[in-house]
This record gives C-alpha cells, structure tokens and sequence, in this order.
C-alpha cells in the first residue's frame, strides 16, 4: 500500500514539473508573440486621440498579431512628442510645425534633448485649419484677426498643434499673443462669461471637428471671424496661404459666415528611427490599401485617401532636411515618389 501510494504521488510530481517547464518554455514564447507599441496623442477629447483609437485594429492586423498596440494620451501633443522621443511610447502625434520646433530647438522645445532620440517623417494623416471663433453676443466687436492681439484668448490647449499654428500666425502678423490655458470642457462657458474673448477652432479636412469642439458648439451660440484682405496678403506672404473652409458643413449650427478661412496645418504620427523598418513599411502598406475605407469611416482622411502618397511626400517637403524612416522610403521608392535628396534615417 505504501508503495503504491509512493509511486502514485511520484508520478503526481513528475506530471506537475512538466506542466511548470513547458509553462515557462510557452510564457517567454507568447510574451516574445506579443511585443508592444505605445502610441502617444494628445488629450482624450481632440481629433489625434479619436484617430489613433480608430487605427489599433487596422495597425495590429497589418503587423500579424505580434505587437499589441495602446493608445496613450498626454495633455498636449507637445507632450506625446516629448514622451515618444524619450522612450515613453512608440509613435507620437505631431504636425508639421511641430517637427520644424523639434529640429529647430524652439518653442516648446527650446532645450529639450531627447532621452532616446528625435521623431523622423513617418506618416502624414490629414490636414487640419485652424480659425478664430467668439461667442455670439460678442460677435459685433471683433471685425479681423487684430482685434484679438493682446487681449486673453484660448487658443487651444498650451502645447497644441494648432496652438503653436497661431503662435506663428500672430509672429507673421506683428500681434501679441495672450494665451489664458482653460480645461478644453469649460471653453463655451468662458466664451459666453468673457473670461476669454475669442477661442481657435479647426477642422480635420475642412469637414470634422474636435470632440470638445463639437460639445462646445452644440451648447453654445458661437461665431466665426475671418482674417481681414489684409491679413490675409500678410499670411501668404509668409507662406501661411489660409484656405477655404465650408462652415455649414463642419458645424451644426449658423456661424455668422458660410466660408471660413483657416490657416492649414499637416498632422501626422511620427516614430523614431530605432523602429523595424518591416513595421513601419507594414503600417503604411496596410493604411494605404484602406484608405478609401478609412475615408467613408471618418471623413477628416479625405484627402488622404484622394493622395496618400502625395500627402507623405508633402509632409517631408514641408521640412526637408529632417530625415525619413527607412520604412517611408521603402513605401515611397516602391511608389516612385522618392527623392535623392532626402535623407534616410540612421543611414
């Protein structure tokens, strides 16, 4: 009897030692499978988070199933920027202005050093126009973009693209720029109180708006206010050419005018060059075979879907010397859209 019962917890231990050494040969398989990408966007409530949210399944499809991809949102794109190039995510929201701050060592960059290393042209998405916007009441007191220089105006959350869009517009125009930072869910409260004067609106592909901008103007009476002939030969001057914007199509409610003219920026999700080349030429393959689909989903990818290659080479010319992931190049030569005189990443 005790021989039997020997051999049987024996055999008991022998089956529970093969179950511990193929669980352990199985756990580092599975979490090797399972690799992660952080993807890094502004606040919840902007237009960089609802598109990253979007592109997880299209992103994990396209890369086999081996990388499990998060989306990590950060108060400003400015900052989903910064925590990319220091290691805190994988790719990071940005804009072509951004890109040109980053390399330039200005703005919200001045001094920054990168833990890891800087972004480099990866994807461009769509393009978003930024405007003024006032309360209603108050619509009769601004006539052009001067009659808000010096005075407390939101222009987006601190750190913003289109924050810094207009910190450019206001340099080109020789205006003072008066930031007040407010919580983007109290803006029509503090448009309708006069803690602010004016707020900067924008528009994805001249049609979608910001989550928070679409609350705003379903519960508050709002107006939009265009550049006077003036501005506007001062901003093409300077190579901000603003660009037509159909308002009855972007807003739910009347604005004051049918057309706004919006300054227009390129948005885009940039990685390091430390990502595989295979991943990065991947994701571009697969957002381009569905782009038209992207388009019908969402119509901010418009004009991606018209020219998703016309569009990656324009967000490389907008800042030329900055160089491009091995994976873009390859995606752009297989396209004959590549130029020699760019620059390709860690070459």
């Amino acid at each position: 009897m005790l021989q039997r019962r020997s051999v049987y917890f024996f055999s008991v231990w022998l089956a529970a030692l093969a179950a511990f050494f193929a669980s352990a040969a199985i756990t580092p398989a599975y979490a090797a499978e399972r690799k992660s990408i952080r993807w890094a966007t502004s606040s919840t409530g902007s237009y960089g988070y609802k598109v990253a949210a979007q592109m997880i399944k299209v992103l994990e499809d396209a890369l086999g199933g081996e990388y499990t991809v998060t989306v990590n949102p950060y108060p400003s794109t400015t900052g989903a920027m910064k925590a990319t190039m220091n290691g805190e995510g994988e790719i990071g929201y940005t804009a072509d202005v951004g890109m040109t701050e980053v390399y330039d060592g200005t703005g919200g960059f001045k001094g920054f050093k990168a833990a890891k290393s800087n972004l480099v042209h990866t994807w461009y998405a769509y393009p978003m126009e930024s405007f003024m916007a006032v309360h209603a009441s108050k619509a009769g007191q601004f006539k052009s973009w001067g009659d808000f220089s010096g005075k407390p105006v939101f222009f987006t959350p601190a750190g913003y693209m289109n924050w810094l869009n207009f910190q450019r517009i206001f340099k080109a125009l020789g205006y003072e720029f008066k930031h007040v930072q407010i919580g983007t869910e109290s803006q029509g409260d503090a448009l309708q109180a006069g803690t602010i004067v004016g707020a900067v609106a924008y528009t994805t592909a001249g049609a979608s708006l910001a989550s928070y901008w679409r609350e705003t103007e379903l519960r508050t009476d709002i107006k939009l206010v265009n550049p006077s002939p003036d501005e506007v030969k001062k901003l093409i001057a300077a190579d901000l050419a603003p660009v037509e914007v159909d308002a009855t199509k972007a807003f739910s409610k009347d604005v004051g005018v049918k057309t706004v003219l919006g300054v227009p920026i390129l948005f885009g999700y940039n990685v390091r060059a430390d990502m595989p080349e295979d991943v990065v030429y991947k994701m571009l393959s697969a957002f381009y075979k569905d782009r038209d689909g992207l388009a019908k989903a969402d119509p901010g990818f418009g004009p991606m879907a018209r020219d998703f290659v016309g569009m990656q080479v324009s967000g490389i010319k907008a800042n030329p010397t900055i160089p491009v992931h091995a994976g873009l190049a390859k995606f752009l030569k297989e396209h004959k859209a590549w130029n020699d005189k760019w620059k390709i990443a860690g070459r």
